[in-house]
């Protein structure tokens, strides 16, 4: 059942009729995901609605760009609190799709084009904000550094980087010495940027940074498997599959659409979110978040967990975008289970494209190797796999993490000697192969 759905009868009674949509239920979880409609709330949807029928994008990616372009426009002021921290509206997605098919850039330009506004400061944003091309830690604070000696530094501490190919990202992160992810974490935690070189000791404070990157299953599988997982920049970002939504030979209808009406609304949710400070959940959106939080908190096992491991944060930051584009300095039931679901649609995004993987290149060797044998394989078995290459201990290791995630089990039957072991799939993962067999 998806976190939005996780609540008592009493509130779902309540919230039903203030949403005015029945509660839906979607356990697919290895299948392509779906986004719930309630995703589509407010302004964010209205946006969707009207570029839809005009493009061949996925309406996520219509919805993912939106966020990204309105929450880093409106800059650091809107923000919500837990405990000590500030989490602001700058949101780092990953568009993942075919190359060509998949309309990734299509929806950037469609949403970029509603963005074009007449106010000075989203023409500034457009016409010195959006950078591309990271390759640096040094290069990212240089374009919100702070005053030093004779530099004026940057004033405007927004920053959009938007990343068409964000497999040469990964590629250059895994260089030695690479300040990159360092940076990209410090940037969404907290915005306070700083390299201690002898020779640059460049700094920024309060950084308003914003990424977007575009990139196919294969290179991500490729390139973020044993690199970036656990130190903490994948959970940094919201990860979205997309495909092509439907065929128009001759293009859409788009750009002779009237479009002046849904500017003017999005130029008063920036100018809005542009001058509020501190945001809460109201009563109803607080009893939601005390129902879902365990839910949310709860480490998962393996790769996808990794991935997913900040989903508190992630899910806060995006209610606080829906509020602020329904010109609400308050987080209401609808802005949170909007959030919810669309955090839904992350998890089985993220799901579907690392599965069982736990992150651990032996470890998951092995578990695809248990995974081909109904009787199971003997640890020396699991040794010949690797040529005798890996360490008896590491092996050992890799058992343990796997057992660990509930993804294989220890047989072990009476020999007149030592008890013979044979590492055998999990009973929970057998059925669920079993299952996926028979459909």
């Amino acid at each position: 059942m998806g976190l939005a759905q996780k609540l008592n009868n009493e509130q779902l009674d309540e919230f039903e009729k203030t949403l005015g949509e029945d509660v839906k239920t979607d356990t697919q979880t290895d299948a392509w995901p779906v986004m719930d409609e309630r995703a589509y709330q407010g302004l964010a949807g209205e946006i969707v609605q009207t570029i839809d029928p005009h493009t061949e994008s996925d309406p996520v990616a219509i919805l993912g760009h939106t966020f990204g372009v309105f929450g880093n426009m409106i800059g650091r002021s809107a923000h919500f609190r837990v405990e000590g921290d500030r989490h602001y509206t700058n949101e780092n997605l990953i568009i993942i799709g075919d190359t060509a098919k998949g309309r990734k850039g299509t929806a950037e330009g469609v949403v970029n084009a509603l963005f074009t506004l007449n106010a000075r400061y989203s023409q500034d944003w457009k016409a010195e904000k959006v950078k591309s091309g990271l390759s640096s830690g040094e290069g990212i604070i240089y374009h919100v550094r702070d005053e030093a000696d004779k530099d004026e530094g940057i004033k405007d501490k927004r920053l959009f980087v938007r990343e068409p190919e964000f497999g040469g990202v990964l590629r250059t992160i895994e260089r030695n010495g690479n300040t990159l992810s360092a940076l990209i974490r410090q940037a969404w935690d907290c915005g306070n940027l700083s390299l201690l070189t002898k020779n640059n000791p460049i700094k920024a404070t309060d950084a308003h940074i914003s990424i977007i990157g575009h990139i196919t299953i294969q290179e991500l599988k490729k390139y973020l498997y044993d690199t970036e997982i656990f130190n903490g920049l994948a959970n940094r970002f919201m990860w979205l599959l997309v495909r092509r939504s439907k065929l128009l030979p001759e293009g859409g209808m788009f750009y002779e659409t009237d479009t002046s009406e849904l500017k003017s609304k999005i130029e008063e949710a920036v100018e809005y979110g542009r001058n509020v400070r501190e945001v809460k959940r109201d009563d109803a959106a607080r009893k939601i978040w005390i129902e879902v939080y365990p839910s949310l908190s709860e480490g998962k096992p393996g790769m996808a967990g990794a991935v997913l491991s900040r989903a508190e944060a992630h899910v806060m930051r995006l209610a606080l975008l829906y509020s602020l584009m329904d010109l609400s300095s308050l987080i209401r039931a609808e802005h949170l289970l909007a959030a919810l679901a669309f955090w839904e649609y992350v998890e089985k995004s993220v799901i579907y494209i690392f599965g069982d993987k736990t992150g651990d290149s032996v470890a998951d060797k092995i578990y695809d190797a248990v995974c081909d044998e109904p009787e199971g394989l003997t640890r020396t078995q699991i040794f010949n796999l690797f040529n005798r290459h890996e360490r008896r201990q590491r092996i050992d290791d890799c058992i343990a993490l796997l057992a660990r995630c509930g993804r294989v089990e220890i047989e072990k039957s009476v020999t007149d000697g030592r008890p013979a072991e044979r590492v055998i799939l999990a009973r929970a993962q057998a059925q669920k192969a079993q299952k996926a067999q028979k459909g």
